[in-house]
């Protein structure tokens, strides 16, 4: 696994996209300079807060609603952006002080993403939620220096989950590495145990950028370790929406499995070519990034059985998701459609937030504070323990598995479950599985070691542990 730190800096770049969409952006305002607005519409597009940063604790939002990725990144910026505005209204935001919101568009591009966290950091930001990995890798070496957590909820850098090494970044509740191992995990089960995968062609279609790379180190391992063949098909940003040479070779391997870690239009566009080729799609399996339902939806008939890893509530059966539909979307003060309550990717943002909204009650009840820092958010955050009964209280029985943060352990390994695609909606396909811990937590330590090395001098750890 040689890495050096001018890889780890290169696969942070971001995306070529077309003509058009540059242009759009140019148009895109920075940042909406001051404090967070009065309950309009924002520079996003998005509503935001009027709620004055000395009274309020304020939450920056990179999201990008612009661009190739805006299929994907809408639904998880209402989703986001819901919870924390249904808090404000339906308690006053937590702990008595209401939460500033603002967001700024990234279009899923690492500088935009840096030019966005650069114009906020300075007004109190509690966390930074990248939703890129580009962006989170830019973000890595300025968390511990401006004293502002990263929270990338699955995904980012894996071996940011070592605390010891990374005390200002958060990956839970899992790592790329976690999830990874989880679908060959699965993949065995289906063939009677791991054993039975010696010679089998997994096939492994990702978007070729950071995210998509993230995980082959592990993918690769296991590959050794269980004897299957593993066939990768990069798919460059630019041709997401052109998959047609990819999946021809796919048709020519005949693998066994695909595994897919997508994004934005590269999804619906590979469930399209999929089902063209008439590749079995109950042996299609996609990250949980890969499980939007315009993403399924996209093949038709033909998508029924594809599959893909999830962690958070499927549908909208939930009383805080009724309290979201109630007090904010109803009412006037969302962009959001309320048919898409409940869907995969809305339901990620809004779980998002919940990990957000409970490290700002966390900090609060360590340090004795009402309006808290970025540091104490960081306390917050590596103290926070999602359990079932506070899953209940929160209107979420069952929405996520609990979930707990140590200092050493910043994503939890959690387990996850395999959804499956039925023609109309998402159901879930199977129990939760754990990831494998054993092979995936010495890979993490290793890499975490080897990126402090190379990025010398790396600070070593001085923060506290609240735990």
């Amino acid at each position: 696994m040689d890495r050096s730190g001018e890889e780890w800096r290169n696969r942070s770049g971001g995306i070529p996209f077309d003509a058009a969409w540059e242009e759009n952006m140019k148009s895109i305002k920075q940042f909406a300079l001051g404090t967070a607005v009065a309950l309009g519409v924002g520079f996003s597009g998005a509503m935001t807060t009027a709620v004055q940063a000395e009274d309020a604790n304020y939450v920056p939002l990179l999201t990008y609603r612009t661009g190739p990725y805006a299929g994907s990144g809408i639904h998880i910026a209402n989703g986001m952006h819901d919870y924390l505005q249904m808090l404000n209204e339906r308690d006053g935001g937590i702990g008595g002080v209401k939460l500033a919101l603002e967001e700024c568009e990234t279009g899923y591009n690492a500088q935009k993403g840096v030019e966005c966290y650069e114009a906020t950091k300075g007004k109190g930001a509690l966390v930074y939620n990248p939703y890129s990995t580009g962006i989170t890798l830019q973000l890595i070496p300025k968390a511990g220096v401006d004293k502002i957590p990263v929270l990338s909820m699955g995904y980012g850098l894996s071996a940011a989950a070592v605390g010891s090494t990374f005390p200002w970044i958060f990956n839970v509740p899992d790592t790329y590495w976690d999830g990874a191992s989880v679908v060959i995990k699965y993949i065995g089960e289906q063939e009677g145990g791991l054993e039975n995968l010696k010679g089998k062609k997994i096939g492994y279609i990702f978007l070729d950028a950071g995210y998509g790379r993230e995980p082959l180190p592990l993918l690769e391992q296991l590959a050794e370790k269980y004897g299957f063949e593993l066939l990768q098909y990069p798919v460059p940003g630019a041709e997401m929406q052109n998959q047609s040479s990819q999946w021809l070779n796919v048709r020519r391997d005949r693998p066994d499995y695909m595994v897919m870690w997508g994004w934005g239009a590269m999804n619906p566009t590979a469930v399209k070519e999929a089902v063209k080729i008439r590749f079995p799609m109950d042996k299609f399996i996609g990250v949980w990034w890969s499980a939007g339902d315009d993403d399924a939806s996209a093949g038709g008939e033909g998508a029924k059985g594809y599959k893909a890893l999830n962690f958070s509530g499927v549908g909208a059966d939930f009383p805080a998701l009724n309290d979201i539909k109630k007090h904010v979307v109803d009412a006037g003060k969302s962009s959001t459609d309320a048919s898409t309550i409940g869907s995969t990717l809305y339901n990620r943002g809004v779980l998002n937030s919940v990990i957000i909204a409970e490290g700002i009650r966390t900090a609060q009840e360590l340090t004795g504070k009402k309006v808290i820092t970025g540091e104490d958010m960081r306390l917050g955050l590596e103290a926070l323990n999602l359990d079932e009964a506070r899953l209940a209280e929160l209107g979420l029985k069952g929405f996520a598995h609990p979930m707990k943060v140590t200092c050493e352990d910043h994503a939890g390994s959690h387990p996850v479950f395999i959804q499956e695609w039925d023609g109309k909606k998402w159901r879930q396909a199977s129990d939760w599985i754990e990831p494998m811990t054993d092979v995936v937590r010495p890979l993490l330590e290793a890499a975490a070691a080897e990126y402090a090395e190379k990025n010398a001098p790396w600070p070593a750890r001085t923060e506290p542990c609240p735990n």
